[in-house]
């Protein structure tokens, strides 16, 4: 495990794995923190993983266990809950290579997914942690008890009143809560889609907020991979490579999204949502059959998001078949053909103009 985002990886799946909760956002914390030490040795590893990943004795019992068995380090095995004060080293060390890994990502940051490896991919897993996917907030049927609320809650007034003799002497009042909108993804896996689809899967896998998004992919057939995709990033995709038998294969964008919508969207699934469509648009069926769909999508959705990484080209136009029927539906069109351009699908998911 030379590098970083291996490294952060690989050892959080292992802690979590073990029980120890460790989300994104400490995952990233420690990808910063091996960053900025360069450690050099395996008990100054130790100590980045001690602070950015543990916040209890229990915590530390977790780690230490775990990473000896890693490393198979006898200078962390035993440190238990007592790291957090000693910080001393009781057993010979070994080098870990990781400093470089920081460049590397920064590299890759402005390439385009189309040029990367599948290892350098992964290379990216922990930049993609950062991310977090949230979609527009939405009321929902479920109140809270709020005083600035404007409507009168009698039950929980009269409830209340009890303890003053029955004189309800405060009126209780409540507002509706507030519930993020569904995400829905819905990924071209053709041949020339390949390399952008397997970005956007990992950033699923990987940004806060991606696990709780709905993911179908698409090139001749329907396939949902939401279960899938539950998991770390390369078994997930991994999976959906098996799940998804028509990977880089043609591409039926309209007969794809009408089965969507017979089996999935029109039942509830869409209604409400921001819906993103990971795709090239390039049509091998009918684009009339897409640009129908697209308008029964539209009347469901609440937001419908389009990144199309040829549109990183300044002489892109929405002239082909399927992508000009599915323009004049779209609330924002977006490349997401790169890391450092992955904010702007993230702005446009979060995006607050849609329909109702």
């Amino acid at each position: 495990m030379s590098d970083l985002a291996e490294l952060a990886a690989r050892l959080c799946e292992r802690l979590r794995s073990a029980g120890l909760a460790v989300g994104a956002d400490r995952a990233a914390r420690f990808a910063r923190a091996v960053m900025l030490v360069s450690p050099q040795r395996t008990r100054e590893l130790y100590l980045c993983a001690l602070t950015t990943l543990t916040s209890s004795p229990a915590d530390a019992q977790v780690l230490a266990s775990v990473f000896a068995t890693v490393f198979a380090a006898p200078e962390v095995g035993t440190a238990g809950a007592g790291a957090f004060s000693a910080g001393e080293s009781t057993g010979p060390a070994r080098e870990v290579r990781a400093p470089t890994a920081g460049s590397a990502v920064d590299r890759l940051a402005t390439r385009d997914f189309a040029t990367l490896e599948p290892p350098e991919l992964a290379l990216l897993r922990a930049a993609m942690s950062e991310f977090r996917l949230a979609t527009p907030l939405r009321r929902s049927r479920r109140k809270r008890l709020s005083p600035g609320g404007r409507r009168a809650d009698l039950r929980e007034t009269l409830r209340v009143a009890r303890r003053t003799g029955g004189e309800p002497v405060r009126l209780r009042r409540w507002v509706s809560r507030e519930k993020p909108r569904k995400l829905v993804v819905l990924c071209d896996i053709s041949g020339s889609m390949e390399p952008y689809a397997r970005a956007l899967l990992q950033l699923l896998v990987c940004a806060a907020g991606g696990a709780r998004a709905e993911v179908f992919t698409f090139a001749t057939r329907l396939t949902r991979l939401t279960r899938v995709l539950q998991r770390t990033p390369s078994a997930a995709l991994a999976d959906a490579g098996r799940e998804a038998p028509d990977w880089s294969g043609g591409t039926k964008i309209g007969d794809s999204l009408g089965e969507f919508l017979d089996t999935h969207g029109a039942r509830g699934m869409a209604r409400g949502a921001v819906v993103v469509v990971l795709s090239d648009g390039w049509e091998t069926g009918s684009p009339e059959r897409l640009g129908r769909e697209m308008a029964r999508l539209s009347r469901l959705a609440y937001r419908i998001v389009w990144a199309n990484p040829r549109t990183a080209s300044p002489r892109f136009r929405p002239s082909t078949g399927g992508m000009a029927a599915a323009w004049p539906y779209c609330d924002a069109v977006v490349s997401a053909h790169r890391l450092d351009a992955i904010e702007d699908l993230l702005t446009a998911i979060a995006g607050c103009s849609g329909r109702d």
